[in-house]
């Protein structure tokens, strides 16, 4: 077993695992450029190491009570539509094109991560119902109309989208970041599940290469819900963005110098 598929796949669980979000972020380069796997498969590919990383990890977080089910279904069904059409477009759009405005997706998540914490909207106060920390009274229209945004880059560029879903639970629907957590994951799971399903058929898929991945990825998971108990969010979040600008860059350098 390749060195490179190891750390990779413990890379990919252990950003799922603490974050809710980066794990195809991590894949699809890794893919790319660590096994040399073809741009689309690999993108078809990392949609679906994700969704099956994202789906054992959802369920830890939602034992400890962690997943909003209620948003899930709303802001999931709507990303599974956007996922799906975004994966037909990706089929056809130039791989150039697609791998560019990946770098500028791993930009804009950098810059979440590296800026101070938004203080979002307090709770309880204007609210109707407040259960377990947050607000009830939300716009679903609001969230199915984010879901079918991130759900449709999602399926052009082959990233669940956690790190822009996390942020969006927390400022639109005022959830704990815990709860956002465990319910992103959730999304991020359906939603790749629909990218994958897109891509199936259309391009060529290394199943066993896959079912290694995600055999290690799901063990990094395990060891990100764990890490994410213990050290500092703060330092972590970080970390997380620092590392995107590096890889950001090295895919425009590689794809464009």
């Amino acid at each position: 077993m390749s060195i490179s598929i190891i750390f990779a796949g413990l890379a990919t669980g252990i950003l799922l695992g603490i974050f809710g979000s980066g794990g195809s972020i991590i894949t699809t380069p890794a893919l790319l450029y660590l096994l040399n796997v073809d741009a689309k498969s690999a993108i078809a590919m990392s949609l679906g190491i994700v969704a099956m990383t994202a789906t054992i990890t959802a369920l830890q977080h939602w034992r400890k009570g962690n997943v909003n089910l209620k948003i899930t279904a709303v802001f999931g069904l709507f990303g599974i539509i956007g996922t799906f059409a975004g994966a037909k477009l990706g089929i056809i759009t130039p791989v150039v094109i697609q791998l560019g405005v990946f770098a500028l997706v791993m930009y804009a998540a950098a810059w979440k991560m590296l800026k101070p914490a938004p203080q979002h909207k307090s709770v309880g106060a204007a609210c109707t119902e407040c259960i377990d920390g947050y607000c009830d009274d939300l716009d679903y229209r609001e969230i199915a109309v984010h879901g079918i945004a991130v759900g449709i880059l999602t399926g052009v560029v082959g990233v669940g989208g956690g790190f822009l879903i996390v942020p969006a639970l927390v400022l639109l629907s005022g959830l704990p970041m815990k709860q956002a957590v465990g319910t992103s994951l959730s999304i991020v799971a359906l939603k790749s599940f629909a990218g994958f399903a897109g891509y199936a058929g259309a391009v060529a898929i290394d199943y066993s290469l896959m079912a290694i991945f995600t055999g290690i990825a799901i063990t990094g998971s395990i060891a990100g819900s764990m890490l994410a108990e213990h050290l500092p969010a703060d330092l972590l979040k970080r970390g997380f963005g620092s590392f995107l600008v590096l890889v950001a860059s090295y895919i425009l350098i590689k794809q464009f110098a």
